[in-house]
């Protein structure tokens, strides 16, 4: 059995590789499991120069692992190259903040001595998605690692070229053997993978019935567990905000990737007085958007990552209008093309819609108009998701009120929702459970203990 490699422009297989045995997971598990004692006494500095080799490769490797996912799964170049930087950047943040956040905290108690100290787990399996091949699993592995975990990947089986990328990248900074380690292997594998003794966590990125099968399977097992799921953020435009900045990171937010982020935009909550200018705006902005080959450097929008994917989104579209909204640019595929589509926005968008309810998980905007702020805030908190929220408005109170009361795990104002190493990220609702990154992604995979001294 092999894993394809297929490119989603053109439909050219580019690899396929033999999916690992029953014995070559055992030998992962095995070496993991025995390197996890010796990653926990190591101690932080070897950890850390680990993580600044990794770094410093992804710098160097910037192009190469750029092209990769233009080929394997459809991100434009410049998206590409900026992920891998990202990658270095949470690198480097364990390496230099990770023993710091980690060091034994004092507490005052009626002991002579108190504190709270935080000690490794031992192995984590990282389930990872295919849209950000190289940062999702990257922020998840360099917390864990520079904790003193051993980190097991388990990739997305469409980007197995990534996934063996990413364990040669380990390995070629000198990371001891089970210390990072890749299965390519089916999610038929991911049941015993989570019940094996030899496994103490989970993470996983990925879709909301990954994530209720995924936590059964972890809640069965009785094993700790974070967990980033979809979302279908809201971005609410007040009537005093500066339009043409909305308008910039509209489409920034909702089309990067070629829409298949879960922290997009995706719901575009709008004041009535804005409405037509706002949809109008976008529309002209989206239609401007060059639409071709992700390893053309002039591409804005590649292709969605499979054409079952691309059908799906068409469909989610189509829906929405049957319901009612109104398709006022793009919203077909592009001629020629194994997976792409032409960017598209949506207007009359109303709860009850497709558009509206469902995660749409590519290059779609879909415009609401509001009455007013608490007219708004009903809008954005109706939703099933809650994993992000940003707010658009020149009175920079009202908008941090209004953004303290959207049901999310990251609420900006006049900024696009984005992850940053140094706070922590993840969703509430069904977007998921726990944090990723900051201080609390640090701590996710640690046993917190009590040490009490008379």
């Amino acid at each position: 059995m092999t894993l394809a490699s297929i490119n989603p422009f053109n439909g050219e297989v580019l690899a396929r590789l033999a999916k690992h045995t029953a014995q070559e997971v055992e030998r992962a598990l095995s070496l993991n499991a025995r390197m996890a004692p010796v990653w926990r006494e190591a101690g932080f500095a070897p950890r850390a120069a680990l993580l600044h080799e990794v770094a410093r490769l992804l710098r160097e490797r910037e192009g190469m692992y750029a092209r990769l996912m233009a080929l394997e799964m459809g991100k434009p170049m410049r998206e590409g190259r900026g992920e891998v930087l990202k990658c270095a950047w949470v690198c480097e943040f364990y390496a230099e903040q990770g023993a710091q956040m980690l060091a034994d905290e004092l507490v005052v108690s009626d002991a002579r001595s108190s504190r709270v100290i935080y000690e490794p787990l031992g192995t984590v399996l990282g389930i990872m998605p295919w849209n950000f091949p190289f940062w999702q699993v990257l922020r998840a592995a360099a917390p864990i690692v520079m904790a003193g975990n051993t980190f097991l990947l388990k990739h997305a089986s469409n980007v197995p070229q990534c996934a063996v990328a990413l364990d040669a990248l380990f390995r070629d900074a000198g990371a001891p053997e089970g210390v990072f380690s890749t299965l390519l292997v089916g999610s038929e594998v991911v049941p015993g993978l989570i019940d094996d003794a030899r496994v103490h966590g989970v993470t996983l990125t990925g879709s909301e019935s990954a994530g209720r099968q995924v936590a059964a399977l972890a809640g069965a097992a009785l094993k700790p567990l974070v967990m980033e799921l979809g979302g279908s953020d809201a971005f609410l435009v007040l009537e005093d905000a500066d339009l043409e900045l909305a308008l910039d990171d509209a489409l920034r937010s909702r089309f990067q990737n070629n829409g298949q982020s879960c922290i997009a935009a995706k719901r575009f909550i709008v004041h009535a007085s804005l409405t037509e200018a706002f949809a109008q705006g976008l529309a002209a902005r989206v239609a401007a958007l060059r639409v071709g080959d992700p390893v053309d450097e002039t591409t804005e929008i590649g292709p969605l990552a499979r054409p079952d994917l691309r059908q799906q989104v068409l469909a989610q579209v189509q829906a929405s209008v049957r319901d009612g909204a109104r398709l006022v640019q793009g919203g077909v595929s592009m001629p020629g093309s194994f997976a792409a589509m032409q960017a598209c926005v949506l207007t009359d968008v109303r709860p009850g819609m497709a558009a509206f309810d469902e995660e749409i998980f590519g290059p779609v905007a879909a415009i609401i108009e509001a009455q007013d702020d608490i007219h708004a805030l009903h809008l954005a908190n109706s939703s099933r998701f809650g994993l992000g929220g940003s707010v658009w408005t020149r009175d920079v109170v009202r908008g941090e009120a209004l953004a303290r009361a959207l049901e999310c795990g990251a609420a900006f104002v006049n900024g696009m929702v984005k992850s940053d190493p140094r706070l922590p990220f993840g969703g509430c609702k069904v977007s998921g459970l726990g944090r990723e990154l900051g201080v609390h992604g640090l701590k996710a995979f640690t046993n917190v203990k009590s040490l009490w001294i008379a």
